[in-house]
């Protein structure tokens, strides 16, 4: 049977992949679009709605499908506010789990980071972690929650920190572990794709099991 997503961020690096895949693939019958800003893609398989996306609760009626990719994220340097930060970070990936589990979307995968941990003194991994506790409390049947290291793509924008890390990490990749080596935003959303369709058997999966898990789209 072909399935209707659900995607969250889909303007985004990873998000913006993600849909073109999900466009190609015969699957997925329908894609719906929660945004604050157009994809501008006129596909048919495409319904969009364009909306505040810290008012989500109120469009819970078109929230229905059979999974939901949220790709929702900021940064300290896009958003230096802490409060607008957790309300983006936290508040719309846990408003969307609450949907999913309300509507009975069996499948919630989301994008958390490496550092993710609710008992963090560093406000943005513990924003992350927080994230994490309240999704995996809404007791969706499938919810993966991936937590990918640093990631890298083609983001239309100049980021100093991520060019000195990217830089670092290609001069002594060598020394660092599997799951804290920088990943292509187009390997998180084949991984993406392969979870919704085959499922994993753990709920965190780390950079390195992302990077696995796509390599079974080719």
């Amino acid at each position: 049977m072909k399935k209707t997503a659900i995607i969250l961020g889909a303007t985004g690096l990873t998000g913006s992949i993600l849909l073109e895949m999900l466009l190609e693939d015969s699957s997925f019958e329908k894609i719906k679009l929660f945004s604050r800003s157009s994809a501008e893609n006129k596909s048919p398989k495409i319904e969009e709605h364009l909306i505040d996306m810290f008012q989500l609760e109120d469009y819970s009626e078109a929230f229905k499908a059979d999974v939901v990719f949220c790709c929702i994220g900021t940064t300290k340097s896009k958003t230096p506010n802490k409060e607008t930060y957790k309300k983006i970070d936290y508040g719309i990936p846990v408003t969307a789990a609450k949907l999913a589990k309300q509507n009975g979307i069996s499948t919630f995968i989301v994008i958390s980071a490496l550092g993710a941990d609710e008992n963090s003194s560093v406000f943005y991994n513990k924003t992350k972690g927080e994230m994490q506790r309240d999704v995996l409390k809404q007791h969706i049947e499938n919810t993966y929650i991936l937590q990918p290291s640093l990631i890298v793509g083609d983001r239309g924008e100049s980021r100093l920190g991520e060019k000195v890390a990217t830089l670092f990490m290609k001069t002594f990749g060598f020394l660092i572990p599997k799951k804290y080596k920088m990943i292509k935003a187009e390997t998180i959303a084949e991984a993406m794709v392969v979870l919704a369709k085959q499922g994993f058997p753990k709920q965190q999966i780390t950079s390195d099991e992302i990077k696995q898990i796509a390599i079974k789209t080719n």
